[in-house]
């Protein structure tokens, strides 16, 4: 009898152990509330009291604007989102988070995709097709802000340096900035007029030579048949002068 009841109550002590301990487990799992993963959203908040603002309503350019700066924030967290979960998956394999950091991950998740469907439908009520187009908006509105944050802190850096290093740098001037200064009028030298050219009163059967004024732009006179040399090296036959037709006669 002794030899039954001991076995017994083994098995009774480790399965009401086991009992117990998923009981206080399963109520503290309930009573855990999962820390969310983003904070509140704010512009949604703003955007949605515009919207029910009645006694005056908000005009149509807030709401616009309000919607984009909506689409702003969720286009950062779905940056952060895709930067944050291989990593957390890692370091959930190893051991190194609980499951309710994960847990939390993914309940934002979710959140933001029903977040993006509901901001493409309030964009589609404004304009039909503007919710395929306003995360892009956002987008390029959000690289323009971390842009512009990037240049105004160039300024805070470079005196941060210059303190810590004892470095003046020299800065710079662009081309847009620097004065310009223009030369006057009356410096530039004006073209002197060229003198009226003279007429030259030529007679009748005289060759006209090619003079210095023409700068030598006068094709020479091109030679008549008359001109061309014969083959025997004999030149044109031209009329002679009386003096050639005296010595001529002497030779006789």
């Amino acid at each position: 009898m002794a030899s039954l009841l001991v076995p017994l109550l083994y098995v009774v002590i480790v399965f009401g152990g086991l009992w117990i301990f998923s009981a206080v487990y399963r109520q503290r799992t309930r009573s855990k509330v999962v820390q969310p993963y983003f904070p509140r959203h704010r512009e949604r908040d703003i955007y949605v009291s515009l919207l029910q603002k009645t006694n005056p309503p908000a005009p149509d350019h807030l709401l616009k604007a309000a919607l984009v700066r909506r689409a702003m924030t969720d286009v950062n967290r779905i940056v952060r989102l895709r930067e944050d979960k291989p990593a957390l998956q890692n370091l959930l394999q190893k051991g190194s988070i609980g499951d309710d950091l994960w847990a939390s991950l993914l309940a934002a998740e979710k959140e933001l995709e029903a977040e993006i469907l509901e901001t493409a439908a309030e964009a589609n009520s404004f304009v039909e097709g503007w919710g395929q187009l306003i995360f892009q908006t956002a987008t390029e509105m959000v690289h323009n802000e971390k842009t512009r944050a990037v240049l105004e802190q160039i300024g805070a850096q470079r005196v941060e340096k210059e303190r810590r290093y004892g470095v003046k740098t020299k800065r710079i001037m662009p081309a847009s900035s620097m004065p310009s200064s223009p030369m006057p009028a009356a410096a530039v030298p004006a073209p002197s007029p060229l003198p009226p050219a003279t007429p030259v009163a030529v007679a009748p059967g005289t060759p006209v030579t090619p003079s210095s004024s023409d700068n030598g732009l006068v094709p020479p006179p091109t030679p008549g048949p008359e001109s061309v040399m014969s083959s025997d090296g004999e030149g044109p036959a031209s009329p002679r002068t009386p003096k050639s037709a005296k010595k001529s006669k002497k030779r006789k």
